[in-house]
Formats: C-alpha cells, structure tokens, sequence
C-alpha cells in the first residue's frame, strides 16, 4: 500500500538521497553506527525498497538514536521492548518489510524474553543487534555480552559472570535466520542486510559493533584481523545448524561472519493464520473508528 509520493514516483529506481534525513547524527566519532546506518539503507536501495514501504523500529539505546537519522516510517520504543512492537508492525501489514534495531544490552538485557518469542513465533521482521559490548548511552555499564573481567567504567574489576554468546542462544531456539557481520565493513553489512530482509521470517542478524568511548578492547581493527566469510569456506552448508554451531562458536580468535543459517522452508508467522487464508485484505485496513461520546458522557 504505497503511499502518495510513492505512487507517483513507482517508475523511477530507489536511491540514497531517498532516506536522508535533515537531523544531525550525534553518535561519538568512529561509532560503528555511521557504517551500519549507510549499509541499511544501501541495502533497501539494492532491493528497490522505497522508505514508504518499510518501517524502521528502533529500542532505547545508541542505536535508538537512528530513528530520526533515516527517512521513511520510524518507530521509537521502550528499552528492550522493540521487538514486540515490530512484530505487531510485521503483522498489520504483510507488505511492509520491518526492520528493527536493539542494542546488546537492552535485547539480552531487558528485553530477552521478547527476542525469544520474537524467534519462536518467526514473524516477519528483521533484526538488527548493536553489540558492542556495553551500555554505551548510559556511560558503558557491563551489558549481557562485556567479556568476563573487560574493565569497564562503572565496574573498574570487569563483570564475574560469563556473557552470553548472541548467536549460540539464538540458534538453540530454532531461528529460521542467523547472521553476522561487523560495523567496520559497510559491503558485508550491506551484503548481509539483503539476504536478512529477503528472508520470510525472524532474520536475527549481529552487528559487532565497536564503541570507540567505552569499549577500547574491541575497536574495528581488532574484528578485521579476526573475521572470515563463510561464504569463502568451500565446504560450508548454511542450511545445516550443527554446523552453523560449530563455525560460530569461536567469538576470540577465528571469527565466523556471514550467513551463518538459513532455513529455505522458512514459513513467517503471518502465512501461519489459516483462518485469514482467504482474506485480501491486511489487518491494518480492518481496524475502524468507533464513537465513544455515549462512554464519555456517563463520566461527566
């Protein structure tokens, strides 16, 4: 359902200019999200998407201060509570391709039990983890992902707990779609991005992400000497998960990024709903308006 400019303008190709936004970035210099920025919308160029028939949801968060730096339909949620709302926005119209970004705080955080039925259910969407290691908004706190004894400001002797491992957990609850990439590379995030947006269903894509305030132990250097496509691997299958376990395991030395898994029977949430098998119409065009004046007077 195009909007009036769009209709207009449906024979001419999408392009950069067409997500520009007149709002002065305020991410720190060198912040990785200048590069993930470019490479999502040189990724919906690619696929002629135009900013009116996407939605970007962003969380609370250094990410979340994109939502104002990226033309189109944008939507700002509550600290974790992102993906939920994209969902929502997945299943009010089928036609519109969401894309939603959470940091790794607030996603593994906050809003962990959100990702996990995000996943299970398959809806539509695709997501986009900023991890940088920290809370970077609030003054780099330990997140779920700081590395065990990582010194950080509020925790000078690192965090005494294991972290997570992004990729291992989503794996294990049966993703349809899992990839990696990381912020100095803005042709592989571009490259990722397509495949994940193509993908019918939850495409959970993470961003390793540097943090050039907070986070000195992993700047962009230290992942370029670390990472491989496994598009270069001659034998690797990304429809087998236990291989896709295995290659992904190592997130210190031999860096796995890329399609790590993809599901080609991928069936999304809304294609699910057999009782709305016969119906033309999105969710979004049944909603209606519904006097309430009779309501509001029995309170007066």
């Amino acid at each position: 359902m195009p909007c009036n400019t769009c209709v207009t303008a449906t024979s001419q190709p999408t392009q950069m200019k067409d997500f520009a936004s007149a709002n002065i970035f305020t991410w720190c210099t060198n912040c990785g999200n200048y590069g993930i920025n470019a490479a999502v919308r040189r990724a919906l160029v690619e696929l002629d998407i135009k900013p009116c028939e996407t939605i970007t949801c962003f969380d609370i968060g250094c990410n979340g201060n994109g939502a104002d730096k990226i033309g189109g339909y944008t939507f700002h949620g509550l600290h974790g509570r992102v993906i939920p709302a994209a969902c929502g926005a997945a299943l009010a119209n089928t036609e519109t391709k969401v894309i939603a970004f959470g940091g790794d705080g607030g996603t593994l955080g906050e809003g962990v039990g959100h990702l996990v039925h995000g996943v299970r259910g398959n809806y539509n969407v695709t997501f986009i983890l900023h991890n940088n290691l920290n809370y970077g908004l609030t003054k780099g706190q330990a997140s779920p992902t700081t590395k065990k004894n990582m010194k950080m400001d509020s925790s000078p002797d690192g965090p005494t707990s294991e972290a997570l491992h992004p990729v291992r957990f989503v794996l294990a609850l049966e993703s349809t779609f899992v990839a990696r990439t990381f912020s100095g590379d803005v042709k592989h995030m571009t490259k990722v991005f397509v495949e994940a947006i193509k993908h019918p269903g939850f495409s959970f894509v993470e961003v390793f992400q540097s943090c050039p305030t907070y986070n000195k132990q992993t700047p962009h250097e230290w992942y370029q000497q670390r990472v491989f496509d496994v598009s270069t691997v001659s034998d690797y299958d990304p429809s087998n998960r236990a291989r896709a376990f295995e290659i992904a395991e190592d997130i210190e030395n031999k860096i796995a990024i890329g399609v790590l898994y993809k599901d080609k029977n991928s069936v999304p949430q809304s294609a699910r709903q057999q009782n709305r098998a016969k119906l033309n119409t999105q969710l979004v065009e049944e909603t209606r308006q519904y006097p309430i004046d009779t309501l509001l007077k029995a309170f007066r």
